[in-house]
């Protein structure tokens, strides 16, 4: 039952806004890579390539949050959530690091339908490729994304199910009513995205540290016997 007072308590609305800043973030980045994806397909199969991929990871972020939650409860996994998103920082931070502007720019094009940089053309800068193809790369991105982010807000909500039930309403919302709006706004404001790293890595930080004092009566049982 959704208990919508925890949101005005100091713990309950810090998640919340934790869970708000990693939606904006790794919603935007799953829409980037959804738009290239379908940047290389021609203008009839685009829409669709795109359609699909929003739907998948709708489906997936769903039964993601079914699961997660009862195995974080799991003694051990919460540790290996921790790290598993100790890795998804790093990627981010290479992928921030890097800077892929052409890239990023074809699938805003692809995402939008619109010729944004006036060049006469939508998303041409990207590789040729068949339906087949964007629809396994976008499925495929879709499971590791959405795994993702479901796990940084399952951390970040904690024992908040209702922050957790916002977080999850709110990404899928973000994804299909303005993936294209949040891919612009990440691409031109670089500081949101680093600040969302900052607080997926203090979320990874906290699981790792409660993770660990969980484990160890477990560890020091298991070393006595």
């Amino acid at each position: 039952m959704l208990n919508f007072g925890e949101i005005f308590t100091p713990e309950g609305f810090t998640a919340l806004l934790q869970v708000i800043g990693i939606d904006l973030v790794l919603a935007g980045d799953n829409a980037v890579v959804i738009g290239l994806a379908a940047a290389g397909l021609p203008k009839e199969q685009r829409n669709k390539a795109i359609l699909i991929g929003i739907i998948a990871a709708t489906v997936l972020r769903i039964g993601f949050a079914a699961v997660t939650t009862q195995l974080l409860a799991i003694v051990g996994l919460l540790l290996a959530g921790g790290i598993l998103l100790l890795w998804v920082c790093w990627k981010m931070w290479r992928e921030l690091r890097s800077g892929h502007e052409a890239e990023e720019h074809a699938a805003q094009e692809a995402l939008a339908d619109a010729d944004l940089n006036a060049d006469g053309t939508v998303a041409s800068g990207a590789p040729r490729k068949t339906f087949a193809q964007a629809a396994w790369q976008i499925v495929v991105a879709d499971v590791s994304m959405s795994l993702d982010n479901v796990l940084a807000v399952a951390g970040a909500a904690r024992d908040h199910p209702t922050v957790l039930i916002i977080g999850l309403v709110l990404s899928i919302a973000l994804m299909g009513l303005a993936a294209s709006f949040i891919a612009r706004l990440l691409s031109k404001h670089r500081w949101i995205a680093y600040v969302g790293l900052a607080i997926i890595l203090y979320v990874a930080g906290d699981m790792i540290y409660r993770g660990f004092f969980e484990v160890l009566p477990a560890a020091m049982a298991f070393l006595d016997a």
